[in-house]
């Protein structure tokens, strides 16, 4: 029964998380705008199964990456609130771990909807 509470208790931390980079981040909530664009064009060009579970897996590829990359941002913070070249360092890496997670997914993005899109013209 222990290992049930505290399981509970951990989905309770995790979605506190969750909700503090949802309300707090200003990156997840543009994010997250585009993911309700897609999720749109998703249900205008009525994707398939497959194409929908590809969709949730790179929502949460880019969420989660995002998420890393505050992490890594609030503990250079902690660390150094100053200025510091190699705490820019950290954050322009974290960042661009993000930026590889967000131009590899549009490319995913493109390939499934290109052909919906020609066929619409």
């Amino acid at each position: 029964m222990q290992f049930v509470i505290k399981r509970i208790k951990g989905i309770i931390i995790a979605l506190s998380g969750m909700l503090f980079l949802l309300k707090n981040e200003d990156s997840i909530k543009v994010q997250s705008l585009f993911f309700l664009i897609f999720i749109g064009l998703g249900y205008y060009f009525e994707i398939s199964k497959n194409e929908w579970i590809i969709h949730i897996i790179l929502i949460a590829f880019i969420l989660s990456v995002e998420a890393l990359n505050t992490v890594a941002e609030k503990i250079c913070d902690l660390i150094n609130p100053k200025y510091d070249s190699r705490i820019k360092l950290i954050k322009d890496i974290a960042a661009g771990a993000v930026s590889f997670a967000v131009i590899s997914s549009l490319i995913v993005l493109l390939i499934i909807y290109y052909p919906y899109i020609l066929n619409a013209f």
